[in-house]
């Protein structure tokens, strides 16, 4: 049985030699395009390997399968190895960020006001996470002169410091709610509790649950 190189080789030289009767290399032929609703003329090059490889570039061939001992420059040309395979790869155990760990999150004691511009999450196709998250700092406000926050930060508890203070969770609450845990907590100075991650990794399929983010945020002391 031939091989898939072999078997190339066999209809370059059949292909070629049909190609080249009407077509010498270097004759050039024109293509109308219609991009955007307009007309374009475009010139294209046909040489001696042109259409060859466009030929056996197409979805059913591109997947052949050839082991790296038997791959040769000409696979390789057409695009049949097994590097690009390899090149394909999930997302990055670096991009993974644990959401039930105390060190992905952070806690920080501002007085009001505390010169934060929160927003609420985006609502995409595949989450509807609610919760808010930190879009702008106030110049010269309490936060920027902390500067340990960063855009994105999302807000997941709220506390009253002292002691038999509340502790808010307000995770994944519409913003109203959120915003309203801030304004009502007693004192001038409370303590907020942030997630420092996206809203997909907080709320996703990967998210810690409520229950776990309750009983996180009720255990910090302030």
């Amino acid at each position: 049985m031939l091989s898939p190189t072999l078997c190339a080789l066999c209809v370059l030289l059949t292909i070629t030699t049909t190609t080249s009767y009407f077509l010498p290399i270097g004759v050039k032929s024109s293509l109308v395009q219609v991009r955007g609703g307009r007309r374009q003329r475009v010139s294209k090059l046909n040489g001696l390997m042109d259409g060859f490889k466009e030929a056996f570039s197409a979805p059913a061939l591109e997947k052949s399968s050839i082991s790296a001992e038997r791959e040769t420059p000409i696979d390789r040309w057409m695009g049949w190895n097994v590097a690009a395979d390899k090149a394909v790869t999930g997302p990055s155990d670096a991009e993974f960020i644990d959401t039930m760990s105390a060190d992905s999150y952070i806690t920080v004691s501002l007085k009001k006001p505390m010169g934060i511009i929160f927003e609420e999450n985006d609502v995409t196709p595949k989450l509807n996470p609610g919760g808010i998250y930190v879009f702008e700092l106030t110049p010269g406000g309490a936060a920027e002169a902390w500067g340990g926050l960063e855009f994105g930060d999302q807000l997941v508890g709220v506390l009253e410091n002292g002691e038999g203070g509340s502790k808010k969770s307000v995770a994944g609450l519409d913003f109203d709610l959120a915003i309203n845990a801030i304004k009502e907590g007693k004192g001038d100075e409370l303590t907020l509790v942030l997630f420092r991650g996206s809203s997909e990794a907080l709320y996703g399929p990967t998210g810690a649950s409520k229950e776990w983010i309750e009983e996180f945020v009720g255990g910090i002391e302030c």
